[in-house]
């Protein structure tokens, strides 16, 4: 049995068996990533649908996925390959790409505007070993790496990290510690800790989705918008709407007009601040 670093859970996981996230495994006594190097999705995308609009904005970035999430978010839109009780068949489906093959895919697609390599879709941090790796390849040839997360990661554990990745853009997905237990299974403190180190290193922009009767008050974006200015009142904050899907399809999607009324309180602290999904 050995013990998992990587989040708030500290997972004890037995030899052969899996922690929480469906993904971090023992073998020989050591937790490893049983999805190294499994991918499940790859594109090349626009910059700004990880979202990144202060970054590069114009370019394009391979986007690569696996499986597995350490979160389990009700709303989840990619769902069949992140709920570790979803991804049987998504597992079975994955293709090896080693770190050099996909740092050479990323060198290949320079001639069709791409910048380097984004980790997202699903939550990249659960198997670090795997961007640290290839991190190291991109920096040679001058290619970007790129995290779309949740940011619910332990700061000692993934720390190496911050001397490769470019830019993130971190999901802070609202702001009372009931939210993240309660609906997300997650905790609050932890993302803020690692968004509070993030900072210091790379590019950050973070992400809000406004779920009806959730996380929409007037009040919580006002002391999220106040808590990202602490940092600095330059950090992109995207307030993106929701709509209903997976297991949450309790509530209409979130009106256009809250949208762009919660962007106006945000920016009483904030000096970018983008809506999606409108």
């Amino acid at each position: 049995m050995a013990e998992c670093g990587v989040c708030y859970r500290h997972c004890k996981i037995s030899e052969g068996g899996f922690g929480f996230c469906g993904v971090r495994t023992c073998r020989d006594g050591k937790v490893v990533p049983d999805n190294y190097g499994m991918l499940t999705s790859i594109a090349l995308d626009p910059i700004e649908k990880k979202p990144l609009n202060r970054f590069y904005p114009g370019s394009r970035i391979l986007s690569v996925g696996s499986y597995g999430c350490n979160l389990r978010c009700p709303f989840c839109q990619n769902y069949q390959i992140s709920w570790s009780d979803e991804v049987t068949y998504t597992k079975r489906e994955a293709r090896y790409v080693s770190p050099e093959e996909l740092a050479e895919i990323a060198e290949d697609q320079k001639k069709n505007g791409n910048i380097g390599v984004a980790f997202t879709y699903n939550e990249p941090l659960i198997s670090y070993e795997f961007i640290l790796d290839t991190a190291k390849l991109l920096k040679q040839r001058e290619l970007k790496t790129v995290l779309v997360s949740n940011g619910m990661a332990d700061v000692d554990t993934v720390g190496e990290l911050f001397e490769y990745v470019d830019a993130m853009n971190i999901d802070l997905k609202g702001f009372t510690d009931s939210y993240y237990e309660e609906l997300l299974k997650g905790n609050r403190q932890m993302v803020m800790d690692f968004i509070t180190e993030a900072v210091k290193h790379s590019h950050v922009e973070l992400t809000t989705l406004i779920i009806p009767g959730e996380n929409d008050s007037d009040e919580e974006i006002l002391e999220l918008s106040q808590w990202i200015a602490s940092l600095s009142e330059e950090i992109p904050l995207h307030l993106s709407r929701f709509f209903p899907r997976f297991h949450m399809t309790d509530r209409d999607a979130t009106p256009v007009d809250k949208v762009y009324h919660l962007k106006s309180i945000a920016e009483k602290n904030l000096r970018y601040v983008y809506t999606g999904n409108c």
